[in-house]
């Protein structure tokens, strides 16, 4: 395993993109985490706290095809995959590949299209594929969407169903800056717009590099089992309708893989579990009735990471 390249990947990036971006370091470890372990990334945030500049950042410090949607009511499935159009020169219909065909994908305010072409995005999501006309094209490594949208505004939008929200490895609040990191914002960008200036700090064959090294990240049977003792007791809490499903158990276990790395160990421990259950976990909660919401999600989390038994690191490095 080498771990170093996905350690130096996480410093670089972070050291790039905190250029422009100010103040959020584990942000953009999450971003990090999720370009690893080829996972996608939706952040939701009131409007102007930097969320399309956020994924801007991370594609420019990036050696990577980058696309970006604007999400709109009128946008149709055949925007984001392409069509097959008659070439009168070449007397033959011919395929011209949208927007999905690229690496990074930035979905700007998703919720603003309908459920329709919402639901484009599944397949390519899951099986890095996407079907047209009964053909079946394989999408190139890697493949990242990074969806923004705004909670407050309802009108005009169209909320993620469950199985939409099942495919982000994180739902990410960026929140806003603190006074000291608003003043820096501030003269940053007084002169000047620093993202122009970013220029690609890894290729494409290490961020493939970085993805094939996490899986030897060691997992004891009893960590195994403190994450699955987790993910069960979201499903039998008394103020949840749906949770989370073997999909999202398998999201929590490649997140905490490589966060183990990025705090210099070989090895996961249930630190490693309690820092990534809520971005991984609280989207996949649905709760019941008017207890609906992230920060009711994160409530349970909370809850049920205090309530079950946690194994002891000791052990863990004895496995």
């Amino acid at each position: 395993m080498n771990a170093d390249v996905i350690y130096q990947l996480n410093e670089s990036v972070k050291q790039n993109v905190g250029k422009v971006i100010v103040g959020k370091e584990e942000v953009i470890e999450l971003l990090v985490i999720a370009l690893v372990t080829s996972g996608h990334v939706l952040l939701e945030d009131v409007p102007g706290t930097g969320k399309t500049m956020l994924a801007k950042s991370l594609a420019s410090s990036l050696s990577l095809a980058f696309k970006r949607i604007q999400f709109t009511p009128d946008l149709l499935p055949s925007d984001l995959s392409g069509i097959h159009f008659y070439n009168q020169k070449e007397s033959d219909f011919e395929f011209r590949p949208g927007p999905l065909f690229t690496h990074l994908l930035l979905a700007d305010e998703i919720n603003r299209a309908t459920p329709r072409t919402q639901s484009s995005l599944l397949e390519c999501m899951e099986e890095r594929q996407v079907s047209i006309d009964g053909e079946t094209m394989k999408l190139e490594r890697p493949f990242m969407v990074i969806a923004t949208q705004n909670p407050v505004e309802q009108q005009g939008t169209f909320p993620l169903p469950e199985a939409q929200l099942d495919r982000f490895l994180f739902k990410i609040k960026m929140g806003y800056p603190s006074t000291d990191d608003g003043l820096i914002l501030l003269k940053r960008f007084m002169r000047s717009d620093p993202l122009t200036e970013l220029t690609p700090i890894a290729t494409r064959e290490q961020l493939i590099a970085a993805s094939n090294s996490y899986q030897d990240v060691r997992v004891s049977d009893d960590i195994l089992a403190y994450l699955l003792n987790i993910v069960e007791a979201t499903r039998s809490h008394e103020d949840v309708v749906i949770g989370v499903s073997p999909r999202g158990s398998q999201a929590l276990l490649r997140a905490v893989q490589v966060h183990a790395i990025l705090r210099g160990r070989d090895y996961v421990t249930p630190d490693d579990i309690k820092a990534m259950a809520k971005p991984v976990l609280a989207h996949r909660i649905v709760l019941r009735g008017l207890q609906r919401g992230m920060n009711g999600t994160e409530k349970v989390i909370d809850q049920l990471l205090e309530r079950l038994p946690v194994p002891s690191e000791e052990q863990l490095v004895a496995e």
